[in-house]
């Protein structure tokens, strides 16, 4: 067992066992982080370019994608690196900056898809006061917010990771850092980096989670009590978008959470495709939700295309 000093990085793990069919591993790898590049993107520049897209809906729809564009640069180049070249190794400060941005990025998508929430609770409790309440200072406000709660929370439990001595093995479990993995090679009193997260987590994600909940039963409510079933069922195809995005998030969430909990005798395989598919699974499907339940996405898309092509 020796201090920190004695090495300044740890090793990154891809799918032990299957190091051989690493190459294959990393074909789906490569094509899903090329989809969410380019599907997030394409959202992005629509929402910039389409008059139609500026609403508050839309701008927390555009920080939704920017965040998980933000989550998948911060991890691929450390998963390609060991599925395609078998790079290991990584620094232990671009270690620690790449856990900070991944649970900071993690927790302003929460905040995000809280916003969203309040935006249609507002859009459809109180339509004549939407534009009133969500102008752009405010949604400027919101996103503010929900950034500086997601990257000042995060710092308390990353910024000992700098200063703590590690004698332990120095092999994480991942292909990317995480704080839960670090903490775990630390030769040093770490109450504070085990018990910090489980309060972080209660009140940001249990609390968004119960935050949406209670919006939701409110729209609900209020959906009912419109007497036309037409507007009814528009009302509520306002909000099917964001409810399958909440479900995506929160279902991952909370099925990683159980294996790593509950899951002991679970393959480790299981574990590392869980945490990918926690990753992974909520940047692909947010815009294809997007895409295929609103019609002034639908359009855009079809009008920058033929516009595109027309240029040509």
């Amino acid at each position: 067992m020796w201090p920190n000093s004695s090495f300044n990085s740890f090793l990154l793990t891809g799918f032990p066992g299957l190091e051989a069919a690493h190459h294959w591993i990393s074909i789906p790898f490569f094509f899903v982080y090329i989809s969410i590049l380019i599907d997030n993107g394409i959202l992005l520049l629509l929402i910039k370019e389409d008059h139609n897209l500026h609403e508050p809906m839309y701008y927390f729809l555009a920080m939704l994608a920017a965040t998980d564009l933000g989550l998948t640069l911060t991890t691929m180049p450390t998963v390609l690196g060991v599925l395609w070249w078998h790079h290991r190794k990584i620094a232990d400060l671009a270690c620690f900056s790449q856990a900070y941005f991944i649970h900071s990025l993690s927790s302003v998508e929460s905040g995000v898809l809280l916003a969203m929430a309040y935006d249609r609770f507002i859009a459809i409790c109180s339509p004549l006061r939407y534009t009133s309440i969500l102008t752009n200072t405010r949604v400027v406000k919101i996103g503010l917010g929900v950034l500086m709660r997601g990257f000042v929370s995060i710092i308390p439990p990353i910024m000992p990771l700098y200063f703590f001595p590690y004698c332990h093995s120095h092999v994480l479990s991942h292909a990317f850092c995480l704080h839960q993995d670090v903490i775990k090679l630390a030769c040093a009193d770490t109450t504070f980096n085990r018990l910090y997260p489980i309060v972080l987590v209660a009140l940001i994600f249990v609390l968004d989670s119960l935050i949406i909940l209670i919006s939701y039963v409110l729209i609900l409510k209020s959906v009912l009590s419109t007497a036309f079933r037409e507007e009814r069922a528009k009302a509520l195809n306002t909000c099917v978008s964001h409810i399958c995005c909440v479900l995506v998030f929160y279902v991952t969430v909370i099925g990683l959470s159980m294996i790593h909990q509950f899951g002991k005798q679970v393959p480790h395989t299981v574990h590392l495709l869980m945490s990918y598919v926690c990753f992974l699974f909520p940047p692909l499907m947010n815009p294809i939700i997007y895409s295929i339940k609103t019609k002034q996405i639908q359009n855009g898309i079809l009008h920058l295309f033929t516009t595109h092509r027309v240029g040509i």
